[in-house]
């Protein structure tokens, strides 16, 4: 894919008044050249559409816009991000987590399974690397996959994740049993020996806990994993999991507990404290990070 070139599309010119709307809402500054209904630009993107329907896209920050905002909106299919001719489109199992970095909730590790016409169904569906997605967007992202797609999750509440990181004392071996086990889970399900993951250590790390199992696959551990629609939609179902996890426990203690490791999370922990006292913060918090210190500091 070459990102410097001009992006060129399509459009239903019916949706360029909500196309004009976004951009406003997004900072754009808009114009009306000669044969074109309007022109954008904002620092690092610059877009046209003409009267025809065409668009262009152009300028350095130009991938996020497509990959995050038009594609999902406007174009409604994924030729830019997961371009047909790029798609891995060899039966395989995509794994990746969630939660890892987040004091609160679980860790999740998700799996899931397709084959040639289930990646392109995943293509279809919209499915990408779930970090840029809003919660809303992942929640249904994920009930579609788990309907039509063999998966596994392994989620690891706050209690038991505590429990488990005392027995590995390692964070990434934690991870590599997880990944590990959601593997075998989803090879349960769909016998499947090309494994792609989200490489998060070194590649001994999930090799050593696949053979402790008696596990043998052929596994590809890659740097931005999700760029596989394999893994894009492992880590959708992990994320929804994750969101899900924080749901229960947010209301099972009555406690409204954010996201990572922010000052928000300080204040959020000390509330709870304040309410349930310190004994109780392992069935909530990853017990190891030194967040915790902070929130017991009171």
């Amino acid at each position: 894919m070459n990102q410097s070139a001009c992006f060129v599309a399509q459009i239903d010119l019916s949706l360029a008044s909500k196309l004009e709307g976004d951009l406003k809402e997004q900072g754009f500054e808009l114009s009306k050249p000669q044969y074109t209904l309007f022109q954008a630009k904002k620092k690092g993107v610059s877009c046209t559409l003409y009267e025809s329907g065409k668009l262009t896209v152009q300028g350095k920050d130009k991938h996020d816009f497509i990959t995050f905002y038009l594609e999902p909106e406007i174009l409604g299919k994924l030729t830019y991000s997961y371009p047909d001719a790029e798609l891995d489109r060899t039966p395989h199992i995509g794994v990746d987590e969630a939660g890892k970095g987040d004091v609160f909730g679980p860790l999740v590790v998700g799996s899931v399974f397709a084959d040639e016409a289930g990646i392109t169904e995943l293509s279809k569906m919209g499915v990408r690397d779930s970090k840029r997605m809003t919660d809303s967007t992942i929640l249904k992202l994920a009930e579609q996959i788990r309907k039509k797609f063999s998966y596994a999750l392994v989620k690891i509440f706050p209690q038991k994740y505590n429990e488990l990181y005392e027995k590995f004392h390692n964070l990434n071996s934690l991870l590599g049993w997880g990944h590990a086990t959601a593997i075998e889970d989803v090879l349960k399900k769909s016998p499947c020996k090309k494994v792609t993951i989200d490489k998060f250590a070194s590649e001994h790390v999930v090799d050593s806990a696949l053979k402790r199992k008696g596990i043998e696959v052929d596994l590809t551990q890659r740097h931005k994993g999700e760029e596989d629609i394999v893994v894009a939609a492992a880590s959708i179902i992990a994320r929804a999991a994750f969101v899900e996890g924080m749901e229960k426990l947010s209301d099972e203690f009555q406690v409204n507990l954010p996201k990572g490791a922010s000052p928000a999370v300080i204040a959020a922990g000390r509330k709870f404290v304040t309410k349930h006292g310190r004994a109780l913060l392992p069935r909530i918090a990853k017990m190891h990070f030194k967040t915790l210190e902070e929130i017991q500091a009171i």
